[in-house]
């Protein structure tokens, strides 16, 4: 099941060519390994291991590949920005996968791009600037800001909801000033850029943004449930359990009466994990929670799962399969 690094973790992934030479490997070992697939070669002297990077998801594989450039960089590098500065800060990349490690150099400095490496030549402002696990980086609101106007209207989404969610969360409680706040703050970003590469999308997601987007997944289904012509959509909508107990269904469509989940990839796995119970007893305590939530409320309950989202005309097929459909206004 793939899974996600730390960044300690990650830095300790990345072997130099001296490391690997001073362990025994001669340089030609060292190529043979790559040539048979055994390691990858990430910036210049650097390298992972196949066996621990086959199984990472894209963000943990890109936040090695920025460890191994930070190794490489002699020059001051510049500030980690756009994905780079996403996965630093924790921000997933929804079905995207960086072609590069990304960077901001000051204008008028010479510095070309390489394979692996993509510089961008901007003037950031002190406040844009901030120094995450000891790598400079564009702060929080600047990379959400360059990944909403450069990402799929989908990933962007899913970027601005975990940021929103950062901002806005307290414990299980939702601060909506704290939410309007954010919102607020980053449409003013937009402004001062009108006219700019990606802006009007930009816009877009950030009012469309909900932090109580449990994960991707969740924010793309009410983005294509949006697409789709749905218009009342509650996120974590509580319904009361047994035993004081309450439960809560990532989105109502109350257009329809009917509730939506979506479940993603080692859902269960990472559910029974966290628990200390084994799958078979999560998958059988969901089964007995989906009982109950139909029961109670009488309403339809439809799952959904990633292949069911990649489009919206994808989705529609899934919940039409369930009868379930836009009202006619």
């Amino acid at each position: 099941m793939a899974h996600h690094l730390t960044f300690d973790e990650a830095m300790a992934a990345v072997r130099s060519r001296e490391q690997l030479r001073a362990s025994g490997m001669t340089a030609r070992a060292i190529g043979d390994a790559v040539t048979r697939g055994e390691m990858r070669r990430l910036q210049r002297n650097r390298y992972v291991g196949m066996d621990l990077w086959s199984d990472l998801w894209p963000e943990s594989r890109h936040l090695i590949e920025l460890c191994a450039a930070v190794h490489e960089m002699r020059d001051g590098g510049g500030v980690a920005s756009h994905e780079s500065a996403g996965v630093l800060s924790e921000l997933p990349l929804y079905r995207h996968t960086p072609s590069a490690v990304h960077l901001i150099t000051p204008q008028g400095r010479r510095m070309s791009s390489r394979p692996g490496l993509q510089r961008h030549a901007d003037e950031l402002p002190a406040d844009d600037i901030a120094v995450v696990n000891g790598i400079r980086c564009t702060t929080l609101d600047r990379t959400v800001f360059d990944l909403v106007r450069t990402l799929s209207m989908e990933a962007a989404v899913a970027v601005a909801d975990a940021a929103v969610r950062r901002e806005a969360m307290r414990g299980s409680a939702y601060d909506e000033r704290a939410a309007e706040a954010w919102r607020e703050r980053m449409l003013q970003r937009c402004e001062a850029a009108r006219g700019g590469r990606g802006v009007r999308q930009a816009e877009a997601a950030i009012r469309f943004a909900d932090g109580r987007s449990e994960s991707p997944g969740e924010a793309v289904s009410r983005l294509q449930l949006s697409r789709l012509g749905f218009r009342e959509l509650r996120l974590q909508v509580p319904v009361s359990g047994p035993d004081g107990r309450t439960y809560r269904v990532d989105i109502g469509i109350e257009d329809v009466r009917s509730f939506y989940e979506f479940d993603g990839m080692g859902k269960y796995d990472e559910l029974a994990l966290a628990s200390g119970r084994t799958v078979k007893e999560v998958v059988l305590d969901e089964k007995r929670r989906e009982d109950w939530i139909r029961g109670r409320t009488q309403r339809r309950l439809v799952r959904a799962e990633a292949p069911h989202i990649v489009t919206p005309e994808a989705l529609g097929r899934r919940l039409a399969a369930f009868g379930i459909t836009v009202p006619r206004r």
